[in-house]
């Protein structure tokens, strides 16, 4: 059997940065047969600049808006994107699966390999069938007032069956975010069986809290724009949104808490409260859409101090230049550059794999695994990531 082997200047495996002195080990499919000391690997190395590593993992995409590049100026705020979203989404299918197809293709060649994607409906699966990415499908549903919640639950359960016959182990059913999902529709979401991991939009900006403790604030402006009378159903609770919703998602084993850009130690503290036995959470970093929307970067040092589960995810086009997994990667290195690059590293590769239940073949470099390989050029002396660094997908 022919075997393929890379050598960079560092060898990440998806946990630890190697030096030059390793060489990777593929058969011709891109299966991993090993990682040899470079004494011993022999002949036809392949060798590269920079950084080989495991294809990125992004655990958090809105692929079906990638139509609306450009559309929403940034530092809005969430509430009014929001309104935009919903104002300017619309465009003929044709268009926005031509902009789906686009976009998959760029996160494959920027060194993707695996997507956690958010669908409304069903327009990307067709897209997706034919995609050499690896989806995971969350099929979300939002309806903030009781009356409504069986009819949007029923809909969106048409989309998750749609979704499931071709992707059977990596599609869930999920809520959209803690102001847009009433109790009853919670109820609906939870009582499905078969739904291991679920996610939800988290804590993006200070009106949420705000909305939860009091009921003041700029999501009364939204309810308002979109005809939603709340004040016969609605009564703040004087927790936190997370705080709030997180005992009724009880179901699922493991919950990708997305953006969290105002979550708090008491949110954490809440978390910890329930054993990982019970439901694994798990915080999924969007950084350039924080700042895209909100100009404001989550806690991370909160999160790395309470030793919280991190990934990484780009959100959409609508709320993203690019949707590159790097990209991502270099804002945290920018704004924390005492955050070590392996440990972002493996945000970005194994815990993605972990978190979307594709570790047995995707995240890192081990035996029998066929992860991808990603080369990041462009760094600096010191082997550190730059703004002018570069992924391209190897294999």
């Amino acid at each position: 059997m022919a075997y393929n082997k890379f050598r960079g200047d560092y060898l990440f495996t998806g946990t630890t940065l190697l030096d030059n002195k390793h060489v990777l080990v593929t058969n011709e499919e891109g299966v991993i047969k090993d990682i040899a000391p470079l004494a011993e690997a022999g002949d036809n190395i392949q060798t590269f600049e920079g950084i080989l590593s495991p294809g990125f993992v992004n655990c958090h995409c809105h692929l079906e808006l990638s139509h609306m590049k450009g559309l929403i100026p940034e530092h809005t705020g969430l509430v009014p994107f929001i309104l935009s979203i919903l104002q300017q989404r619309h465009a003929t299918e044709e268009q926005i699966i031509i902009a789906m197809k686009l976009a998959d293709e760029a996160m494959l060649q920027a060194g993707i390999v695996a997507v956690g994607d958010i669908s409304n409906n069903a327009l990307s699966f067709g897209p997706k069938q034919k995609s050499s990415l690896h989806y995971h499908n969350f099929i979300e549903v939002s309806g903030f007032s009781p009356a409504i919640a069986q009819p949007r639950f029923e809909i969106a359960l048409e989309v998750y069956h749609t979704f499931k016959a071709h992707f059977p182990h990596h599609t869930s059913l999920v809520p959209h975010a803690p102001y847009s999902v009433s109790t009853d529709l919670f109820g609906l979401i939870d009582a499905l069986d078969n739904n291991p991991l679920s996610s939800i939009h988290n804590q993006e900006t200070p009106d949420e809290n705000e909305f939860f403790f009091t009921g003041d604030g700029a999501f009364n402006l939204l309810y308002e724009t979109i005809g939603v009378t709340i004040k016969s159903f609605y009564k703040p609770s004087g927790k936190t949104s997370l705080q709030t919703v997180l005992p009724l998602i009880t179901k699922p084993k493991k919950l990708l808490l997305v953006h969290d850009t105002f979550t708090s130690q008491s949110d954490i503290d809440v978390l910890k409260a329930t054993p990982a036995s019970i439901q694994q959470t798990i915080f999924c970093l969007c950084v350039n859409a924080n700042l895209y929307i909100e100009n404001k970067l989550p806690p991370i040092d909160l999160f790395l101090q309470n030793d919280c589960e991190i990934v990484l995810g780009t959100d959409s086009l609508a709320s993203n230049h690019l949707l590159s997994i790097l990209s991502e990667i270099k804002t945290i290195t920018q704004n924390f550059p005492h955050i070590p690059l392996q440990t972002i590293l493996q945000w970005a590769t194994d815990n993605g794999a972990k978190a979307l239940g594709m570790e047995d073949t995707l995240g890192s470099f081990k035996f029998g695994k066929k992860p991808g390989i990603v080369n990041i050029t462009n760094l600096n002396k010191a082997g550190n990531i730059t703004k002018d660094s570069k992924s391209v997908r190897v294999l």
